[in-house]
């Protein structure tokens, strides 16, 4: 099979002249698969966070949302050095 390098322009402008229900057909397909990138993202960072938790001696199964919460947010400003 051939492939075709289009610029986001000649996209658009190919979207644009498409059916109704085929742009219907194409939000759904482009949203499926923004939600499947956006599960496997969340699937890795929750790893990362259970692996970091671990590091710091803390077992994220047994946290509190507060308490994972409050772990993100060191982790996010642990290079800061004003701290509450």
């Amino acid at each position: 099979m051939a492939t075709v390098e289009l610029t986001t322009e000649q996209v658009i402008n190919l979207v644009k002249q498409l059916p109704a229900s085929s742009k219907k057909d194409l939000l759904l397909a482009l949203a499926a698969e923004s939600q499947s990138s956006r599960d496997e993202r969340m699937a890795l960072a929750e790893r990362q966070f259970r692996a970091l938790a671990v590091s710091r001696g803390k077992n994220w199964e047994s946290m509190s949302d507060d308490e994972r919460q409050a772990l993100a947010d060191d982790l996010i400003h642990e290079d800061r050095s004003c701290r509450e």
